[in-house]
């Protein structure tokens, strides 16, 4: 049966990590500030989910736990408005939402690998109509196993309407055109920050530059392209089963709750 094959427009809006603080802070040689709380293995890290980080702060690398979704300082209540879980490149320096963090607040988001999808459809027989859609996952990660370090921003906020509040702290996701390999999953990819960038990207007083955005090719030349389970649709399902394309196969009609994509 013929299929046909259309890229879903979107963003990176779920990915895969085994990263923990006390790991991250041993190979950064930072100062591990993401609390007691415990880091298991996240195979499907989704928005307003708390995830790792890296950050420049008082003269030292540290490691801090905050909420995926920016929510700009001046926000009047969490959780109304869009989750703003991505930031487009091309406009970090003017959106009003990015761009003071574009200029002071700057940090690293490591991962294992990220997910997108792409659409199938069987192609219609002759007087029939198309068969039903399938949102198909695949996965990019480093051939080598190693971890990816995607480029940032971040941001403190308080609850206006609670005096003393404690800081919430949030963060965003840089992306870029899809490039290279790439270019055939999807037409959006996070930014790979390549490790020559990393002092000049999270050092707060070092100006803010577009140049530090344009994608490495070497960055990405690794990184591998492989179907992946439909059991990563739905945010429900976490395990390293999910990076297993025939575990579909047990489960092939689970469509779940996929996130929308901007």
């Amino acid at each position: 049966m013929s299929v046909v094959r259309a890229t879903l427009v979107g963003m990176c809006g779920r990915y895969a990590t085994t990263a923990n603080p006390a790991t991250l802070a041993a190979d950064l040689d930072a100062i591990d500030e993401a609390g007691e709380e415990e880091s298991p293995p996240d195979y499907n890290v989704a928005p307003t989910t708390q995830v790792l980080t890296v950050v420049d702060r008082h003269d030292a690398r540290r490691i801090r736990r905050m909420r995926w979704g920016l929510v700009p300082s001046w926000t009047k209540e969490l959780g109304k408005g869009p989750v703003l879980f991505n930031a487009r490149a091309d406009s970090v320096d003017t959106k009003p939402a990015f761009r003071n963090a574009f200029k002071y607040k700057r940090c690293l988001v490591p991962m294992d690998g990220w997910y997108e999808w792409q659409t199938e459809v069987d192609a219609a027989a002759a007087g029939k109509k198309p068969g039903k859609a399938k949102k198909i996952p695949y996965y990019m990660s480093p051939e080598d196993g190693s971890r990816l370090y995607m480029a940032g921003l971040w941001s403190v906020w308080h609850d206006p309407a609670v005096e003393d509040s404690p800081p919430v702290l949030s963060c965003s996701i840089i992306t870029v055109d899809s490039a290279a390999q790439l270019e055939n999953v999807h037409d959006r990819m996070p930014l790979v920050m390549p490790r020559d960038r990393w002092t000049a990207w999270l050092d707060p007083e070092h100006p803010a530059s577009t140049d530090l955005l344009a994608v490495s090719p070497d960055a990405i030349a690794d990184i591998t392209v492989r179907r992946v389970s439909t059991l990563v649709n739905s945010v429900k399902n976490n395990g390293p089963e999910l990076l297993d394309p025939d575990a579909a196969g047990r489960d092939e009609e689970q469509v779940g709750e996929q996130i929308s994509l901007l």
